[in-house]
């Protein structure tokens, strides 16, 4: 692929450039307009200063779901929103994103009830313990609220199974059973939208760490995190889409502050094979004896379990405490009394703050969840409108993103050429519809690259439609398999680094693979990985070395990973 084809710069090419809009924040949110307003031509840059998809948006629960609790405190447009954006994004997007059946376990008929009233006529009580009817009642509202684009079945009640009899706590003797959605790999999305944007609009450019220091009449000041080299460019427009980053970067951008506040949630991904097989491929939606929300499900070839909900000042700072680990790890004891769970299963962690607009709510479970699109005119200092994103959700990304994308054509004074309700994701597009047809894709890229057809499904599971390109340019290149992960091979990586905008080591391991969140990281893996990432991008020695150092420490610090730090002289 040629440079040209690829939208990721660094911000010394940016000096004296000028965009209609200039989108500050890289996650999923951001990358939604900057996805829509390319669609629409107009010729965006989009920066961040970390990696793509590096906060929030690599670290949701990847569940792509209505808001089913939502439901007791009335807000019923942002679960009818929000179940007809999951519908979306299984069609748009039906390489990642896929239907997840969902087990709810009821020890009562009318527990919760008095609660769950309380609660939706706007009062701070406690619904309890729900039982059969409040479920059955919420599920059915649920079902009806998430009619539009619907492609999964509807939810039903029955008594529990004499397996799921076994599987859950004695009291037990119903169970709910409902479908949301998951998502594979949410940070390959995100890259696939900035390639569908770029395509779209082959003026729209995106830079990583690449930092906004100052944005005075309609310059921006950008800095090189890598480099620290500096360059200036204009716009007409800027977007504040960075989460809960918000009010901090209101600051450098000019506009008003106090929109938004953080809660931190963390998940476990556990190696527990009995957990997983129990589980039968579905997530099981619970409620903690202190009344958190918790959900459990398969991920890949581990178990996923989160996640906690506590407000934080920084989020910077987010880290998973072991008391959270802990938390979690007794809360499955609780629901699955007959297993048992210790900090040896876990085999990876991680955490994402939410930004909640800002409230006075007693708790954090009672803040909306719902998004806005606000605007700050010009002022004394900026002579560019500022379209701020406050809030949000993974699952309504592209409707939020739609929101603030209309609000940017107004003040640029641009009409809105095509809508993204039903637009394909990268790989989504001309994805095949059923078994017979993905048998018969499978066959044609087996003939045309060689592959076996277990490597011809990895790819499909990764890229989607664009596995037949990828396995074509693979075998080309020689498709050796990696020596720690061989469902990775050495061509893949390399296309990876050099096509995705990959600065560090860290962005690689972390978010343009699942290895890390597999929990398949050793010290052999970190040290072949390091060693393509640096011929790839041509790293020097030295550089290797910090890169395998700093992302060890990130691996260990922050995903409780075992590295051993001794090691970062391993070379393969």
């Amino acid at each position: 692929m040629t440079t040209d084809a690829l939208p990721y710069v660094r911000p010394s090419a940016l000096a004296g450039r000028h965009f209609s809009t200039v989108i500050v924040g890289a996650g999923i949110n951001g990358v939604g307009v900057f996805r829509d307003l390319s669609l629409q031509g107009v010729d965006c840059l989009i920066v961040d200063k970390g990696d793509f998809a590096a906060g929030a948006s690599s670290a949701p629960s990847r569940m792509i779901h209505g808001g089913l609790r939502y439901l007791e405190s009335g807000a019923f447009a942002l679960v009818a929103e929000a179940t007809r954006e999951r519908n979306l994004l299984l069609r748009n997007a039906p390489h990642l994103v896929r239907p997840l059946e969902t087990v709810v376990p009821l020890s009562s008929r009318f527990g919760g009830l008095l609660g769950s009233m309380l609660r939706f006529a706007g009062f701070t009580a406690s619904p309890g313990a729900r039982g059969v009817f409040v479920v059955a009642l919420g599920l059915r509202l649920y079902d009806r609220l998430g009619r539009r684009q619907r492609v999964m079945p509807e939810h039903r009640i029955a008594r529990a199974s004499a397996a799921d009899g076994a599987l859950f706590r004695d009291t037990v003797g119903w169970t709910a059973t409902y479908f949301d959605a998951w998502i594979s790999h949410p940070e390959w999305l995100i890259m696939e939208l900035m390639a569908d944007a770029h395509a779209d609009q082959p003026a729209s450019l995106a830079a990583n760490y690449c930092n906004v220091t100052a944005c005075r009449g309609k310059t921006l000041s950008l800095r090189d995190e890598i480099t620290g080299e500096t360059a200036e460019v204009t716009a007409d427009a800027v977007v504040n889409a960075t989460g809960a980053w918000l009010d901090r970067s209101a600051g450098v951008l000019e506009g008003a502050g106090s929109r938004v506040m953080g809660t931190k949630g963390s998940h476990l991904i556990l190696d527990h094979p009995a957990l997983r097989a129990a589980l039968d491929g579905r997530m099981v939606y619970f409620e903690a004896s202190d009344g958190r929300v918790c959900i459990v499900y398969p991920f890949m070839d581990r178990v996923l379990v989160g996640s906690t909900d506590i407000p934080v000042d920084d989020p910077d700072q987010a880290v998973t405490e072991p008391a959270e680990i802990d938390y979690l790890l007794d809360v499955l004891g609780e629901v699955f009394p007959r297993l048992r769970f210790a900090r040896g299963d876990v085999v990876y962690t991680y955490v994402g703050v939410r930004p909640l607009a800002y409230s006075d709510a007693d708790k954090p479970g009672q803040i909306s969840r719902d998004h806005a699109v606000v605007v700050d005119p010009p002022n004394a200092v900026r002579d560019v409108p500022l379209v701020c994103l406050v809030g949000g959700k993974w699952t309504t990304f592209r409707s939020l993103a739609e929101m603030a994308a209309n609000q940017v054509l107004t003040q640029l004074g641009r009409p809105r050429l095509r809508l993204t309700e039903t637009l394909a994701i990268g790989g989504g597009a001309d994805m095949p519809a059923d078994g017979k047809a993905r048998e018969q894709r499978v066959d044609m890229i087996q003939r045309r690259s060689g592959f076996p057809r277990e490597r011809i499904d990895e790819l499909m599971g990764r890229y989607g439609s664009r596995a037949g390109a990828l396995a074509r340019s693979f075998a080309s290149a020689g498709d050796v398999p990696l020596r720690h992960a061989p469902d990775y091979s050495e061509a893949e990586i390399r296309t990876l680094c050099q096509e995705t905008g990959v600065q560090h080591l860290a962005d690689l391991v972390i978010r343009r693979t699942l290895l890390a969140i597999r929990g398949r990281v050793t010290d052999g893996l970190l040290a072949e990985l390091a060693d393509l990432a640096a011929a790839a991008l041509g790293w020097t020695d030295t550089r290797r070395r910090d890169e395998w150092l700093a992302c060890a420490a990130i691996l260990r610090d922050r995903h409780f990973v075992d590295i051993d730090s001794t090691s970062s002289l391993i070379t393969t």
